[in-house]
């Protein structure tokens, strides 16, 4: 979990989240998209996810602050997160 933590946005409750969906490393993390993650930790670890874990997400498989997010890509987390709450 420890080097989860080290990358943008990863706090311990992420990082928790993360690794009990099985994302244990920056790789894993890297090979999936950030909707993907999103929604198997609403699925199988918080309902109440919201839309900023979701930003925090994209931003630490970029590897950047989630406020450095293009306001594209912000726009299209934004969708898909009003299409799944």
């Amino acid at each position: 979990m420890e080097e989860l933590q080290k990358i943008p946005n990863v706090g311990k409750v992420l990082a928790e989240h993360l690794h009990a969906i099985g994302i244990d490393s920056v790789e894993k993390m890297k090979s999936a998209t950030a909707e993907t993650i999103f929604m198997r930790i609403r699925t199988q670890r918080d309902p109440g996810a919201c839309l900023h874990m979701l930003y925090g997400i994209e931003g630490a498989i970029q590897g950047i602050p989630k406020t450095q997010i293009s306001a594209a890509r912000k726009q299209e987390l934004r969708t898909f997160f009003q299409t799944v709450s």
